[in-house]
């Protein structure tokens, strides 16, 4: 594979990734957050799951206890960052939530340094401070203009960096695909376990969710996933990082082409502190990565 070719997909994963909070958003429309997370994380580890076999049959890596715990742990941080992330759709806007999520880049290294104590430099402590004031712009000037969906899609954040750390710690260990199957069927089956007990499930409102259900499953989790391992032997980590983050933009250009949401310009300058916040992030861990 090429490095252009490479980028491009890359470019794809972002796009996929960007207008998935539309189908998201649509989901609200007829199933319980809950519902929609076990759907998703269920057909996701079963995409995943021959290609995992096939990892199988290949690798000479030994699948112990530490692995399986990660897994498990990842899947948990997962399952509730994504519930809070799909609840908050309720209420919230695509373009909010896409621009929201995009802080969980900068909470990574702080979570990361509760796990290893590493120093935190002082560019990423001028993101964070970047952050709050995007975020503050977001609301239009004031915390306050931000809506309950809105409040918990950024409490997600935390739990979107706990699983990025969580599956840092399993990288080395092999086993990537598997590593997904395993956190996959914990987010399946504890959100399904969930809408049971707090949901209504019926086959007319699954079957109405379906095209969304399938989108973010299949395209948006396995198919990408699959693509991000590929491309990542081919171009540049710095590259990869920058490309991924349109994914924000992605987002926020399809809910106003498809539901016409529109910022303010206090609210835009908010949306791209923050992209801008998550990007120095991203570069600097690139930068310190490349130093080892």
């Amino acid at each position: 594979m090429t490095r252009i070719r490479a980028d491009l997909l890359l470019l794809a994963c972002a796009a996929i990734w960007g207008f998935a909070f539309l189908f998201q958003k649509s989901a609200m429309s007829h199933i319980g957050p809950l519902t929609f997370v076990a759907a998703r994380g269920l057909l996701a580890a079963a995409v995943l799951t021959p290609l995992a076999i096939v990892e199988h049959r290949r690798s000479k890596i030994a699948v112990g206890k530490p692995f399986v715990v990660t897994g498990i742990l990842a899947g948990s941080a997962f399952v509730i960052g994504s519930f809070l992330q799909q609840a908050g759709l309720k209420t919230a806007s695509v373009t909010n939530t896409a621009f929201l999520t995009a802080l969980y880049v900068v909470a990574t290294p702080f979570i990361s340094f509760a796990f290893t104590r590493k120093v935190i430099s002082p560019l990423i402590w001028a993101a964070v401070g970047l952050s709050f004031a995007g975020t503050w712009l977001l609301g239009g000037g004031t915390l306050g203009g931000l809506r309950i969906g809105d409040r918990l899609v950024a409490a997600s954040v935390f739990f979107w960096a706990l699983h990025l750390v969580i599956a840092g710690f399993a990288a080395p260990m092999g086993r990537s695909v598997l590593f997904s199957v395993i956190q996959f069927l914990v987010v399946g089956s504890a959100a399904l376990i969930g809408a049971i007990l707090f949901e209504t499930i019926t086959l007319e409102t699954l079957r109405a969710a379906a095209p969304d259900i399938l989108y973010v499953g299949v395209l948006s989790t396995a198919l990408t996933f699959t693509i991000l391992t590929m491309t990542l032997r081919a171009t540049s980590p710095t590259e990869a990082a920058i490309i991924v983050m349109t994914e924000t933009l992605f987002a926020a250009f399809g809910a106003w082409l498809i539901l016409n949401e529109k910022l303010t310009l206090v609210s835009w300058l908010g949306a791209l502190a923050i992209l801008a916040a998550a990007l120095i992030v991203q570069l600097q861990q690139v930068r310190n990565a490349s130093r080892k």
